[in-house]
């Protein structure tokens, strides 16, 4: 009986303590590669989760807020990269000037699994029809780098943007006083708003996140302090 007693105490704890799963971190992006319920409630995941960053690189030690998301939960056209230069259009953007990219590639780690990948979409603000975006190359304006979460990690299908304004080429296109929170503002206001082009017609809800950057001008291009808020934008087609 004392025997059998003592066996039972050797094994049982053993078999208790093996019924609970041990948690790591590594096991986070692992939830994430099988639909973290969060995440798809969401429409995108925090790259924070698989390794990313919400700062691209314009180095190895600085980069520019990705301070705008395009949620996954959005009209599916916009989440095309037909569908979002469209609708980029609508908010007062377009390619650049005859299509030809002017400056340094930005790269950016969405924690999708794709580590760091090159900018997908660079657009400028549409001055006027034709030859908008060239003025912009000119005379500075607003701008924004995008980059869609669509890794083997987290394929959410949502766009991060990076937006700000700039100076004139004259000053090489630095990012103005204030310049990456007026950028984002200038977007979202206009997202927010409702917007159209050619026949089709949108309008943006809005929440704010001030959990994903940090406010400051740590590790932040031209040391530009910055309000670390992100908006997340769900695109709506009327």
């Amino acid at each position: 009986m004392l025997g059998h007693l003592v066996t039972s105490l050797l094994v049982f704890p053993c078999l208790f303590v093996l019924s609970f799963p041990i948690e790591t971190p590594e096991q986070t992006p692992f939830s994430a590669r099988r639909g973290d319920g969060e995440t798809e409630m969401l429409g995108w995941m925090d790259p924070r989760i698989g390794g990313g960053r919400l700062l691209d690189f314009t180095s190895p030690d600085y980069g520019e807020p990705l301070n705008v998301i395009i949620s996954g939960m959005s009209d599916p056209f916009v989440l095309t990269d037909y569908g979002f230069h469209y609708y980029t259009k609508s908010i007062g953007y377009s390619d650049e000037c005859l299509g030809l990219h002017y400056g340094h590639i930005h790269e950016a780690d969405l924690g999708d699994g794709d580590r760091r990948k090159s900018e997908q979409f660079l657009a400028r603000q549409y001055y006027f029809p034709v030859w908008g975006t060239c003025w912009e190359s000119l005379a500075g304006g607003h701008h924004f780098r995008a980059w869609k979460q669509n890794g083997t990690d987290a394929n959410t299908g949502a766009w991060f943007l990076g937006a700000s304004k700039e100076e004139d080429s004259s000053r090489n296109h630095k990012i103005v006083p204030n310049g990456y929170n007026l950028g984002r503002d200038w977007l979202v206001e206009r997202a927010v708003a409702g917007s159209r082009w050619k026949g089709k017609w949108w309008k943006a809800e809005l929440t704010w996140r001030d959990d994903l950057l940090e406010a400051g001008n740590d590790g932040v291009n031209h040391g530009i302090e910055q309000d670390g808020r992100v908006a997340v934008l769900t695109v709506i087609r009327l």
